[in-house]
């Protein structure tokens, strides 16, 4: 995409302009994000936030990206302040060299409003409002085509009739548009398919940002069309200090634990908190010392279960359109990275130990295996239960 000098947007012609919504009513996760994107501090991610000032400063910024890295560490707020500055008929030299968007100006309102009519942040849970019955009925266990349709790219819709493309509208604000599709690795294959098209080539003044923290669920052909951005975690002292400013209330062996689940995701650590994930790990931190003792704990699986059903059952109650499968993977996801960082703190420990060393470094990949057939629809209490037998088989440790 060619950045427009100031004063002179690139405004696409493919349907009439219309009026910026003043006082709509505003998207609140765009609203939460935008401010953190516009008043606040990304912080360890000045790599990244590097290489798209250089995009913006040198006029030729990469028409699809895609944003990757650990979950909680400032992805999609970096995506979202990037798109400030496209959006923003306002944005002159220092925004673009600096990718900081200017704080107080009227593109900014309408972010922090969640307004903004030039923005896009397509997530699964949209299929709950969308104006297509069957699309709102669906649980929302991915993104289905039906919503890249309603959101985007345009098409037929279950009813038969033909929706507009909103990727095809012009900029309202006349800078440009972005659609950001967060938790991209939720894409079916059929709708990244769909999508192939539009990244290679998309309508002029638009950007389109991809945000996974699973980078080879992403297709090839997906991957080849837009440009990568890599997010890292944390630097430990970055993170202690994040700690100290935002969860300061939390402290002794529950900041240790904290510290440690979180590996340098901010947004892991509130996690943590939020869900009280250290009981987690209190309960089945024995078990894990049987398992290491080449026990195998019959316990441990049924017990698994029954925390990632609570966690995901709640989650349903919160939202009748969510998915019990979603919240249920979700959930044994959180679970898997409780005994993940468990299991490297033993790695650790165990590095002058070879035959404890061999040990946990085989742990990681049973945990892949058991994520794996969860996605594949394994029964999870029979994908719990195996895992935990594998995990049992296991030499080295003893």
């Amino acid at each position: 995409m060619k950045v427009p000098a100031p004063g002179r947007p690139v405004r696409p012609t493919r349907s009439p302009r219309t009026e910026a919504p003043l006082e709509a009513a505003g998207d609140p996760t765009i609203s939460r994000i935008a401010r953190a994107a516009l008043d606040g501090t990304i912080l360890g991610q000045e790599r990244a936030i590097r290489s798209l000032g250089q995009a913006l400063g040198g006029g030729h910024f990469p028409h699809a990206w895609i944003f990757h890295g650990p979950a909680g560490v400032g992805k999609c707020t970096t995506a979202v302040r990037a798109a400030a500055v496209l959006i923003d008929p306002r944005s002159g030299d220092r925004q673009r060299q600096q990718c900081v968007p200017d704080p107080s100006s009227e593109s900014a309102r309408y972010l922090r409003a969640g307004t903004h009519p030039d923005l896009r942040i397509i997530r699964a849970e949209l299929a709950g409002t969308s104006a297509d019955r069957e699309l709102r009925d669906r649980k929302q266990n991915n993104i289905p085509v039906a919503l890249l349709r309603e959101q985007m790219i345009g098409g037929v819709d279950s009813s038969g009739s033909r929706l507009d493309a909103p990727v095809y509208r012009s900029s309202v604000m006349g800078a440009g548009k972005v659609f950001i599709i967060d938790e991209a690795e939720r894409l079916e294959t059929d709708g990244q398919n769909v999508l192939l098209k539009t990244l290679e080539e998309p309508p002029p003044g638009t950007v389109i940002i991809l945000i996974t923290n699973s980078l080879d669920r992403l297709l090839p052909t997906v991957r080849s069309r837009c440009q990568s951005l890599a997010f890292f975690p944390l630097a430990p002292e970055v993170m202690v200090g994040w700690l100290n400013e935002n969860l300061g209330q939390v402290t002794g062996a529950a900041r240790q634990f904290v510290e440690a689940y979180a590996d340098g995701s901010p947004g892991a650590a509130v996690t943590a908190v939020e869900l009280g994930l250290q009981a987690w790990h209190a309960e089945l931190l024995p078990m894990v010392d049987q398992l290491e003792r080449g026990e195998c704990p019959l316990s441990m699986a049924e017990r698994m279960n029954e925390l990632a059903s609570e966690v995901a059952e709640a989650a349903v109650k919160r939202n009748e359109n969510a998915s019990k499968e979603a919240a249920n993977r979700r959930a044994t996801g959180l679970l898997f990275s409780v005994i993940g960082a468990e299991v490297r703190r033993r790695l650790r420990a165990s590095a002058a130990v070879p035959s404890k060393l061999e040990y946990w470094s085989q742990v990681p990949g049973l945990v892949a295996d058991a994520e794996q057939n969860l996605r594949a629809n394994v029964n999870q209490k029979l994908a719990l239960a195996d895992f935990v037998v594998q995990w049992s088989a296991l030499e080295g440790a003893r």
